[in-house]
């Protein structure tokens, strides 16, 4: 299929793209939806809340779904505010729910079924003061607020908890001097890895941490110098970390642009890198993120544009969706946006689709407006 013949979906080469559904939730709206590859919408979540801020298809075929309170602790004042995590049977009924205003950004359900959970914490005075970078005097009210990770059972109970300002070092973890103080670190991304460790994004830090679950300690950090203002990194199989690099307050560099590396862990190498031919055409300065593919590919989000697509590893373009819907989106000053916080792709064969109905003729109105046969004459 050729670019431009449909109009979300404006390239989809079938023999070379990872076929299957693409899972999204705009950012100024109450639904989640699902894509084919020809950007018919084959299914619909409606939740109560706007994304706080995206969600997540289980192997039940559940929706676990981080809302955002819109009266939260920090409204309109930090970026990721959620409050509000709701796990959704296929057909929208809730069947669990868990509630903390502090909740931010990202989560992970864990094979245990417990559920880890990235939250704000304020920074104690006396570890605040030696905090260093940032722009002198932007503390929020005079605090400065940190990450924690807490984990939590099937009844809302926390059973382990991390709290950033105990690991971090003042002198080696430095805020980024073009940032402001309210936050250390800004952390925007939390996968629970095969060994039960965490690992993390920090916005300011420039930086990709890994935490030793059972001692706190921070065993592996990254990007210093490299990274600018990073996202959503994730293990993959062969042992490398996949991480989006934003682009933003790129140091030493006149043009600012975005890219998605494959990290050796062991060396700290970089062994393969996407960015655009040229570089200022892929620039997301913000949110976004990236997807390795059980083919090899990588679907990548470019966040503040609601461009998904899908590239081989040799950097063809083999898939590219648009999202369609534009909202108003006051809260963080950002206007009329089709942001997106986040895409996942799926297989035709993963279990949560097992006795689904993914029949694109259920949204045969939507579809004509937005689908393949769009502006057709």
């Amino acid at each position: 299929m050729r670019k431009n013949d449909l109009l979300s979906t404006t390239v989809y080469v079938p023999h070379k793209a990872y076929n299957g559904y693409t899972l999204f939730a705009p950012k100024g709206a109450e639904k989640t939806w699902l894509i084919d590859m020809q950007g018919r919408f084959v299914h619909c979540w409606q939740a109560p809340y706007k994304p706080g801020e995206h969600a997540k298809l289980l192997p039940n075929g559940h929706l676990l779904y981080a809302g955002r309170v819109e009266k939260g602790p920090f409204t309109g004042e930090f970026g990721g505010m959620g409050g509000v995590l709701l796990e959704l049977d296929w057909n929208g009924k809730e069947v669990w729910r868990y509630e903390d205003p502090f909740m931010h950004h990202d989560f992970w359900r864990m094979d245990n079924g417990n559920t880890m959970v990235l939250r704000w914490e304020a920074v104690p005075d006396d570890i605040a003061a030696k905090i260093k970078g940032g722009i002198r005097g932007t503390e929020r009210k005079g605090v400065i607020w940190g990450d924690s990770f807490h984990e939590i059972d099937e009844d809302g109970n926390i059973i382990w908890e991390w709290y950033g300002y105990d690991h971090l070092d003042p002198a080696i973890d430095v805020i980024c001097p073009l940032c402001h103080r309210a936050e250390w670190t800004h952390c925007n991304s939390c996968e629970v890895m095969p060994d039960g460790n965490i690992m993390t994004a920090s916005f300011t830090l420039d930086s990709i941490l890994i935490i030793d679950k059972k001692t706190g300690e921070i065993t592996w950090r990254w990007g210093r110098g490299e990274l600018a203002h990073p996202h959503n990194p994730t293990l993959l199989d062969n042992g490398n970390i996949l991480v989006f690099d934003n682009g933003l307050h790129r140091p030493f560099i006149n043009q600012c642009y975005s890219r998605v590396m494959e990290i050796e862990q062991e060396t700290g190498k970089i062994v393969w890198e996407y960015m655009d031919k040229t570089p200022c055409n892929f620039f997301a300065s913000f949110i976004s993120g990236c997807q390795r593919l059980p083919n090899g590919n990588t679907l990548i989000c470019a966040g503040p544009t609601g461009h998904f697509f899908e590239i081989t590893k040799d950097g063809e373009i083999v898939w590219e969706y648009i999202n369609p819907f534009f909202y108003d989106i006051p809260m963080e000053k950002i206007g009329f946006s089709n942001l997106v916080f986040r895409a996942h792709r799926y297989g035709s064969d993963y279990p949560g689709f097992r006795g689904a109905e993914l029949d694109p003729k259920r949204f045969e109105s939507l579809n004509r407006t937005y689908g393949p046969d769009a502006f057709r004459f």
